[in-house]
């Protein structure tokens, strides 16, 4: 039986909206493989705050590690493990360490996720990840906002300053890793959106022709 024109209209876009549904699709899945390289670089890169030419001592800070220079020698000591909350220089950087950290393994079991597209339906799968990369989001802008809570720490005070405080960093400069986590709490924002999207766009990929012949089949 030759199928009408409108109905051979429809099922040619149909093909052509489940084609571009796949293609942004594995979009989002590289995308959401790259932002967790971001945030694992993020998390242990000891690069959030630094010395410039002005600071007393050269060194830098992360969310745990951190490096300050000998005056005398002019070598870095460095202290700080993630396993030991008692060599962190402030409760500030441990409290944002904890966020961070809860945000790389929300972002991490995303990409864990990505299995469960081969047993559940993708429209869920699509929404659970979202959800997470939401959150991810959110714990990363309470990550940022704690961590500069911690500037007025005598170990900051003594790589930046005496005038360092909270919020402010007195001789000390703002570094990359610090930037790259505040990047990346946008990056999570577009991927949870682009991921409830797609969720949704599940839900029609089939049209209510398909539907109904399949139910017909199962009947």
């Amino acid at each position: 039986m030759e199928l009408l024109p409108a109905l051979e209209a429809a099922k040619i876009y149909h093909t052509n909206y489940v084609r571009n549904s796949r293609a942004i699709g594995v979009m989002w899945a590289v995308f959401t493989i790259c932002f967790v390289i971001i945030t694992v670089v993020v998390f242990i890169q000891p690069y959030w705050i630094g010395d410039s030419v002005n600071t007393p001592q050269a060194g830098y800070f992360g969310l745990f590690h951190y490096c300050i220079g000998n005056a005398l020698t002019s070598e870095l000591t460095c202290k700080g493990s993630v396993l030991d909350f008692a060599s962190i220089p402030s409760p500030a950087f441990r409290t944002a360490m904890f966020f961070v950290g809860t945000s790389m393994l929300l972002i991490v079991g995303t990409m864990v996720c990505f299995s469960l597209f081969f047993f559940c339906n993708a429209g869920n799968v699509y929404r659970i990840c979202a959800w997470m990369q939401l959150a991810s989001a959110v714990l990363m802008v309470m990550g940022c906002m704690i961590y500069p809570d911690g500037w007025d720490s005598p170990e900051v005070k003594r790589m930046c300053g005496q005038r360092t405080n909270k919020y402010s960093l007195g001789n000390c400069t703002v570094r990359w890793a610090y930037i790259l986590a505040i990047i990346s709490i946008l990056d999570a924002l577009l991927l949870a959106f682009l991921s409830f999207t797609l969720g949704n766009r599940q839900d029609k990929l089939l049209p209510d022709d398909f539907e109904v012949e399949g139910a017909a089949a199962e009947g």
